[in-house]
């Protein structure tokens, strides 16, 4: 009976959330994507019968620029979450590491990137890969270059903008992972022979998979979603999904692409999470 009771008592609790979350993001999210697959219908520009089909996926992939923005983005991405991933290991290591005193500012310098705003980070980017900038300044110093070189408006530009951007989302989630860690089990591993590479790959990888789960999920969603990075830094000759739909919605008008486009990206998210999951999941197992 007080079973019962406290179970009828959650369920009352997390129905007003339930609602909010159906109402406001699973219903048009849902509405956003089944879009993609109509065709017709009393509502839509198409005109005729209400059908149901993959006819626009089949155009969007069937266009070369398509593909090879949907490949740009991807290779992009991926580039960004593996890196992020290379840094954040021994930055983390490092702050876990930190005295108590001084933990808490070294956390609160970690968040500090996240309050300043996107589009001031782009700009400062902007400055320093200009053709005056401190960049092209340092390659001429150094006599690696014989004029000024064009950095803006190009995949490096756009790889480095987001890198810059999205490197606390990773380095949060593998540190928040490494902090429920005790150092005595890599003192231990090292006691029993163990190198550091050995430490890291069969002690710290497997007890951070979790973070690394999160953080690569987030870093590789925040890098196909982004729009002001890659317009700013890339502009229209180094197109993302993101700016592709930009313009399919803004100057072109045509909503059903930019619905496949938005399927797309939906799509790569949940496949990129399920992939770190299958990767982490012969860990969890041994």
């Amino acid at each position: 009976m007080l079973a019962s009771s406290k179970s009828r008592l959650g369920l009352m609790l997390v129905t007003p959330a339930l609602i909010f979350t159906s109402v406001c993001f699973l219903l048009p999210v849902a509405a956003l994507l089944l879009d993609a697959f109509r065709i017709g219908g009393p509502d839509s520009l198409d005109g005729g019968p209400l059908q149901w089909s993959l006819a626009r996926f089949a155009d969007f992939f069937a266009e070369p620029l398509h593909l090879q923005v949907l490949w740009r983005t991807l290779r992009i991405a991926a580039l960004v979450t593996l890196c992020s991933a290379l840094l954040c290991y021994p930055a983390a290591q490092a702050i876990v590491r930190v005295h108590a005193r001084w933990r808490g500012l070294v956390l609160g310098m970690m968040i500090l990137p996240l309050m300043v705003s996107p589009i001031a980070r782009t700009y400062a980017w902007i400055v320093l890969f200009g053709r005056n900038g401190a960049v092209n300044a340092v390659l001429l110093h150094l006599g690696l270059a014989d004029e000024p070189q064009r950095l803006l408006i190009t995949e490096m530009a756009v790889f480095v903008g987001l890198l810059q951007l999205l490197l606390p989302l990773m380095l949060m989630s593998l540190v928040s992972a490494m902090e429920n860690i005790s150092a005595d089990l890599a003192l231990a591993a090292s006691t029993l022979g163990a190198n550091a590479w050995q430490v890291f790959t069969r002690v710290t990888l497997p007890l951070t998979q979790e973070g690394l789960i999160v953080g690569g999920t987030l870093v590789f969603t925040g890098s196909v979603t982004a729009y002001v990075t890659p317009a700013l830094l890339g502009g229209p000759k180094v197109l993302m999904l993101e700016t592709l739909l930009y313009q399919k919605v803004s100057v072109e008008s045509d909503f059903g692409t930019a619905n496949v486009i938005a399927v797309i990206l939906v799509a790569m998210t949940l496949a990129v999470n399920a992939g770190l999951k299958r990767i982490a999941a012969p860990r969890r197992t041994t």
